[in-house]
């Protein structure tokens, strides 16, 4: 009996060793705001946070929680996301509690979190705190605090080229007069992001239809569907032939949709809503900016504090070209521009190509350094174009060039 219960001990112990030398991993339950995946050895154990302003109706939030899920599971890590988390003390708290929980990386996505984020990351030091759209980063000097954005302006100028074809389409076919060839925008607020957003757009329309004008109506909010409908429908009502904007709902693609006013998006696809009025759409790849801050953390190298890259690395992305709506030719026009932009021999701000109050600029003091005032620090324009998320990753062109007519500015 001694020999067999010394056979089972031993059996038992075998077992238990057994467990100890294999990895094994929890999984924490599966809801709408954390999900995990089985570590890698090179990341095992590195958990990241995502908080998001919003959740999944927002095209927005969901482009970024789409990336971060993608990202870590590419790379094995454990990903915690929340949701709607507002642009008050709660992203802080939200932000220490996942410094407190063991994340490594702690990532917010909207420009209201950053004051928040700062003040997670002077507290929780040895903890990197990201953060998107924000500007001060490079002027606070916290070295575990870092911006990033992506140079979207090259994604809305392709964009806009494929509006501009489509405009001259609609003109060949007799629909309406190439003085008449009106764009709307709808945007949210008037900050250097969305003008620079609009502008853009409206530069890749001018490059292959010249006659082109804009009106840009503003909802102040990123995110309300009824009042993005209704500026898209103003703008349609004043004349507008074709739609675009920097807003996060459905509201002006279906407003679109419903006119047969044709529509470039921001963010996503809208074709399976709007398959008779959707042309193209642009957005900003963030799996690229998250692999690289997990690959930074895991290796034990520095995160830049400014990050901001573009076409060419893949950050910045057009999808969905609805070939039912586009004008003939539209995609080989954009590729032969994206091959410009890429190789330095195009410019989206080129100074040829517009004018403010009817001059030419070759020089303008950006607000990059920004102060409660807003006060003009850094020359832009060099070599004759303004260059864009260049000195520090957020954009700061905030120029209100001719041809664009901003038709309600209290936001």
């Amino acid at each position: 009996m001694k020999k067999w219960i010394a056979l089972v001990l031993a059996v038992a112990m075998m077992c238990l060793t057994f467990a100890a030398c294999t990895t094994t991993t929890t999984d924490t339950p599966a809801t709408d705001d954390a999900t995990a995946t089985t570590a890698t050895p090179a990341a095992a154990g590195l958990k990241v946070g995502f908080i998001f302003l919003h959740d999944e109706n927002s095209t927005y939030d969901k482009n970024f929680i789409d990336a971060a899920k993608a990202a870590c599971e590419k790379l094995g890590v454990e990903y915690v996301g929340k949701t709607n988390i507002p642009e008050t003390n709660e992203c802080y708290e939200t932000a220490a509690d996942m410094a407190e929980s063991g994340c490594s990386i702690v990532f917010a996505d909207s420009f209201g979190h950053e004051s928040y984020m700062l003040k997670a990351a002077k507290e929780f030091p040895d903890v990197e705190f990201c953060h998107a759209t924000g500007t001060t980063a490079h002027t606070e000097k916290v070295a575990n605090f870092h911006n990033a954005f992506a140079s979207i302006y090259e994604g809305r100028y392709l964009a806009g080229i494929a509006a501009g074809m489509k405009l001259n389409e609609m003109i060949e076919a007799g629909q309406f007069k190439a003085e008449e060839a009106k764009m709307g925008y709808v945007g949210a607020f008037t900050y250097a992001e969305v003008i620079s957003g609009f502008t853009s757009f409206y530069l890749g329309a001018k490059s292959v239809c010249p006659t082109v004008t804009m009106d840009v109506q503003f909802t102040g909010s990123w995110y309300d569907e009824t009042a993005e409908k209704e500026a898209a429908t103003t703008l349609i009502s004043g004349g507008a032939k074709l739609i675009s904007g920097h807003a996060d709902s459905m509201g002006a693609p279906t407003a679109c949709e419903s006119a047969n006013i044709p529509n470039v998006f921001y963010n996503g696809s809208t074709i399976e809503a709007c398959p008779n009025t959707y042309i193209i759409a642009s957005r900003i790849n963030w799996e690229p900016y998250f692999e690289y801050i997990i690959g930074a953390v895991t290796n034990g190298t520095a995160i830049d504090t400014d990050w901001s890259k573009g076409l060419a690395e893949g950050s910045v992305e057009l999808l969905g070209l609805n070939d039912n709506v586009a004008a003939a030719g539209t995609a080989e026009a954009i590729e032969a521009a994206k091959a410009e932009l890429i190789a330095g021999t195009r410019h989206v701000f080129d100074t040829t190509t517009f004018t403010v109050g009817g001059k030419a600029l070759d020089s303008y003091m950006a607000d990059v350094d920004t102060d409660a005032d807003y006060t003009p620090d850094t020359e832009a324009i060099a070599g004759g174009y303004f260059h864009e998320s260049e000195y520090r990753s957020a954009p700061y062109f905030d120029l209100r060039i001719d041809g664009i007519t901003l038709l309600y500015e209290s936001y």
